[in-house]
């Protein structure tokens, strides 16, 4: 299959993220992103967070990041453990009280947090 492009990469300190358009589910956007050699886009700072945004805003519809809520209700890490050095929570979020354990992001590139079954645009990072 030949990966065609489109404008559908961006780049931002040195990861590069990619979307073809297509909705997942939050297992569904992990498991396509480790299919084509990625992982599931996961802002470390504001650059990163704007290079997601681009797919957001150009698809005009969310996207799930690769964020999960930690053992601790309320608390969230990166799929890979360690910390979460950047944030961009929406007001008032993350508001689920430990019932929503997934993140999207929102049209204006902020966060909320949202139960994992909703179908969101596949953003992938590499």
């Amino acid at each position: 299959a030949v990966l065609r492009l489109n404008k559908m990469i961006t780049e931002s300190g040195g990861k590069m993220f990619a979307s073809n358009g297509k909705t997942a589910d939050f297992d569904g956007t992990v498991e396509k992103c480790k299919e084509a050699g990625g992982s599931i886009a996961t802002p470390r700072n504001a650059g990163e967070n704007d290079a997601i945004l681009y797919f957001v805003k150009h698809f005009n519809t969310y996207a799930y990041l690769g964020i999960k809520q930690s053992l601790i209700p309320g608390k969230f890490q990166p799929l890979k453990g360690a910390k979460l050095s950047y944030t961009n929570w929406y007001s008032n979020e993350p508001s689920g009280q430990g019932e929503e354990e997934c993140v999207e992001m929102y049209t204006d590139g902020t966060w909320n947090d949202k139960k994992c079954s909703k179908s969101h645009l596949i953003v992938c990072q590499f």
